[in-house]
């Protein structure tokens, strides 16, 4: 899997953007303006910034997502394990549920999830 590297303002913007995708990248001031206070400078270099990465396209006044919001968060989750957890699934649930209290139907859920993963591999 590819290493996508988007940044917390990055994606809050790439939200808007996989919300009204394509959009034009006035409307895309617009809402950036009003949803994130940036203004239209900023917009635009982030959008300069995002289409050098590869991360979206604007051609015509037109920004379209190329990369899905999916796998950003795999990717951001593949990367936070691995330098926390030494990439261990097992050391970061085992952290997580220290504090974290789940219900008898999260914990059922939890284990469908796991087995229904668990058997494709």
């Amino acid at each position: 899997m590819k290493k996508i590297k988007i940044f917390d303002a990055e994606y809050r913007f790439m939200n808007i953007i996989w919300k009204h995708a394509p959009i034009t990248s006035t409307e895309l001031v617009k809402i950036a303006n009003k949803e994130l206070g940036w203004k239209k400078s900023t917009t635009y270099t982030v959008i300069r910034r995002l289409s050098e990465r590869g991360i979206i396209k604007n051609e015509n006044a037109i920004v379209y997502a190329l990369i899905n919001r999916e796998d950003v968060i795999l990717s951001e989750t593949k990367e936070h394990i691995d330098r926390l957890y030494n990439g261990s699934l097992k050391l970061f649930f085992t952290t997580f549920l220290q504090k974290q209290k789940m219900t008898k139907d999260e914990i059922e859920e939890l284990k469908k999830i796991i087995e229904k993963y668990g058997e494709d591999q």
